[in-house]
């Protein structure tokens, strides 16, 4: 299996679920979530750490092969006590993505791809350090995109911010920079707190979009439909794609023009990734 021939490189929305919790397993890849996130982290409690492992264990043959194509596990960090078992709970179940917390190195990312040659791997830049090594995480062995934990980040660098996250522009900046240059799939934007500000949820969703990202990390179901509707394509994109993919393919992959704008490599891939997003939703 190839770690990068994963769905998830397209997946718009990602919902948490505690890895404690397995009676919500099923209820979360029911919900109309594309990716659902088992976590072994800050929804698990140092002593139930162990109880959930064993429960995503004793899940794991009762998804079925499509379920498993849209299930990450979450780990602990690679500076806790905890990771190396979660890497061998990966290894055993053969997972098709791991979401590795405050990642900040190359090292961490590879020695990870190492133990899991068949996982896609998405780091989480969560710290100071792990955003001044973006570029290096980016381009790591089997890193398909990067995910912000924007509440961790907030509280590693100081910030008090305000509802917007205005100060966290920056970094939402370079996350989708580095990801473009390491020519992988546009980042996952952070949670919302809240659950029941519908508004709140809608407008930081239509902001990440704006920004770059191709997806949002929702921690309840009810954040799914919201987020979903913010980044699917429109129906002027999804035409203006498929005519792009046209000119491309009469083109023979040679330079062409569209409604006078030159069709080069980047337009096509960005239009492939339109029709793939659309029909992933």
């Amino acid at each position: 299996m190839n770690p990068l021939d994963t769905p998830l490189g397209f997946c718009s929305n990602f919902l948490f679920v505690p890895g404690t919790r397995p009676e919500r397993f099923i209820k979360a890849l029911d919900s109309g979530a594309s990716g659902v996130i088992i976590d072994l982290e800050d929804a698990v409690a140092a002593e139930d750490k162990d109880m959930a492992r064993n429960a995503i264990r004793t899940a794991w043959p009762c998804f079925t092969a499509e379920q498993k194509k849209r299930l990450v596990i979450r780990s602990n960090s690679p500076g806790s006590k905890f990771y190396s078992a979660d890497l061998i709970l990966a290894q055993e179940l053969d997972v098709a993505c791991l979401l590795i917390p405050k990642s900040e190195s190359v090292d961490e990312m590879n020695g990870a791809a190492l133990v899991l040659p068949n996982t896609a791997l998405i780091p989480m830049i969560e710290t100071a350090i792990g955003l001044d090594h973006l570029r290096e995480i980016a381009n790591s062995n089997q890193v398909i995109r990067l995910a912000l934990g924007n509440l961790d980040l907030q509280a590693d660098l100081g910030m008090v911010c305000d509802p917007q996250e205005t100060e966290l522009q920056t970094a939402r900046y370079q996350i989708v920079l580095a990801s473009r240059v390491a020519q992988i799939a546009p980042p996952i934007d952070g949670v919302t707190p809240s659950t029941d500000d519908v508004v709140r949820i809608q407008d930081d969703a239509e902001r990440a979009k704006r920004m770059g990202f191709g997806g949002k990390l929702c921690i309840h179901p009810k954040q799914v439909g919201i987020v979903k509707a913010a980044f699917m394509p429109s129906e002027e994109e999804v035409a203006w794609a498929k005519r792009v993919i046209e000119a491309d393919k009469a083109s023979k992959g040679g330079a062409v023009k569209l409604d006078g704008r030159m069709i080069d490599r980047p337009v096509v891939l960005l239009a492939q990734r339109t029709i793939a997003v659309a029909g992933k939703h």
